[in-house]
């Protein structure tokens, strides 16, 4: 059965819809969603299933696989990383933007990953839809990237052109709208000094 694709106004999400979608998470299903970076693939962090079909779509094993979570915002984050006051103060002045943070993962993530990982992915997007479908599921997602694989455009935009492509491996798209063709700047605050692992959308010079 096709995926289904869902219109979601960016600016003013549709809280029936986004019900919708928290609800498909909920009983696990895979989606595709905008950021305010490119467009993300992911699940309810709490069903293995799905984030092992997450894996499976991304050709790599769940021991692999850097997989983030999509936070509404940092009020729960002591669940899922372990932060310094120092790293804290710079992620309430960088969050919500284009940066995913990389720091050391609290006991919660390898039992809800079931892998040994150390470290978690946290983002908070500058996005009200997927912002408002993690508050109305009442925990993060798993997200990470849709890459292309034309040698040119590294990363998908066109919300339809996304469904075409996947409409066969997912359960929903959720079309925000075109995004960016770039990802968003990953930073290693897991050591003394923060390290760019990958330059993208953020420049988190100005925040640290």
């Amino acid at each position: 059965m096709p995926a289904t694709l869902v219109k979601i106004h960016p600016d003013n999400p549709e809280m029936r819809k986004v019900r919708q979608i928290a609800d498909a998470l909920r009983d696990g299903a895979v989606v595709i969603y905008p950021t305010d970076t490119v467009y993300g693939l992911g699940c309810d962090i709490h069903n293995t299933r799905a984030v092992e079909r997450v894996c499976q779509i991304k050709g790599i094993k769940p021991q692999k696989i850097n997989l983030s979570f999509i936070c509404y915002d940092l009020s729960h984050i002591a669940e899922y990383a372990s932060v310094s006051t120092s790293t804290f103060k710079i992620m309430k002045k960088a969050l919500p933007g284009p940066f995913t943070f990389i720091l050391a993962a609290s006991n919660n993530v390898p039992r809800i990953l079931h892998t040994n990982k150390k470290t978690v992915g946290i983002r908070v997007p500058d996005n009200l839809i997927p912002r408002s479908i993690v508050q109305e599921l009442g925990n993060p997602i798993i997200t990470t990237s849709i890459r292309d694989d034309d040698e040119v455009i590294e990363y998908s935009t066109d919300p339809e052109l996304i469904y075409e492509k996947y409409r066969n491996l997912v359960d929903y798209v959720v079309d925000g709208g075109f995004g960016n063709n770039i990802a968003s700047t990953v930073v290693d605050f897991t050591t003394d000094s923060p390290e760019v692992i990958r330059a993208g959308m953020g420049d988190i010079t100005q925040y640290v």
